[in-house]
């Protein structure tokens, strides 16, 4: 194959891709099911292999995505109409620890020992299983994690504390760069961020590696490592 069709049908296939995925809607690689994970190494393939291939030209390709792209997109249809075809496609969550108890049966079904599930109670701020009164594997796989009474956080409507305000911190500044949307979000323009830069001694925005700025608290910089 020579490099110009090489070079067209990737662009084109890159295209392809981005469309569907815009198509098919967001999904957080960590959210995804082990039908979506398999949907996804399909589809990769399918383009990929169809590069090399001398015989495959870009209308064969574009057949291939959206014959895929539209048998995934019915079946997302058919999990949204028809509730229980969702278990069968997508799995349901296992509850694996219950009142306390491991679920050994709940956890063979799920192919999971004892050590992926401790790494994933890490994950969940859990080092110890007698911590946990409920553990749900979700579909995705991580697990959701309630804890004994005694080991949860308490709120301030437990200890009777009044509400505060909640005060969204904004970057203002990343390796140099200001973000100018961060900056109109809070309601000041670039002048007043550059004052505020000179009043603790900064005159040049290159030299700011990060700038967070917070309600109440002002202006906070870290200047670029020299």
């Amino acid at each position: 194959m020579g490099f110009g069709s090489i070079f067209i049908e990737t662009v084109f296939g890159f295209f392809a891709l981005f469309i569907l995925a815009k198509v098919l809607g967001k999904t957080q690689i960590k959210q995804l099911t082990a039908f979506d994970f398999i949907s996804a190494l399909i589809l990769g393939e399918l383009v990929g292999n169809a590069l090399y291939d001398k015989e495959v030209g870009i209308p064969k390709i574009a057949f291939a995505v959206l014959l895929w792209g539209a048998l995934i997109y019915i079946t997302e249809l058919v999990t949204q109409k028809v509730k229980r075809s969702r278990y069968i496609i997508e799995g349901r969550p296992s509850m694996v620890i219950r009142k306390g108890k491991l679920q050994r049966e709940e956890m063979k079904k799920a192919r999971l020992d004892m050590n992926q599930l401790l790494h994933l109670l890490r994950a969940k701020d859990t080092f110890s299983v007698q911590e946990v009164d409920y553990a749900v594997l979700e579909t995705d796989g991580s697990v959701s994690v309630l804890k004994k009474s005694s080991y949860q956080t308490p709120k301030k409507e437990d200890i009777k504390l009044p509400d505060t305000e909640v005060i969204m911190p904004y970057m203002l500044i990343n390796d140099g760069e200001i973000i100018y949307d961060n900056l109109e979000e809070i309601g000041y323009g670039e002048e007043w961020l550059k004052e505020e830069l000179r009043k603790q001694g900064v005159h040049v925005v290159k030299e700011v590696f990060y700038a967070e700025y917070k309600k109440n608290s002002g202006l906070f910089i870290q200047e670029q490592q020299k």
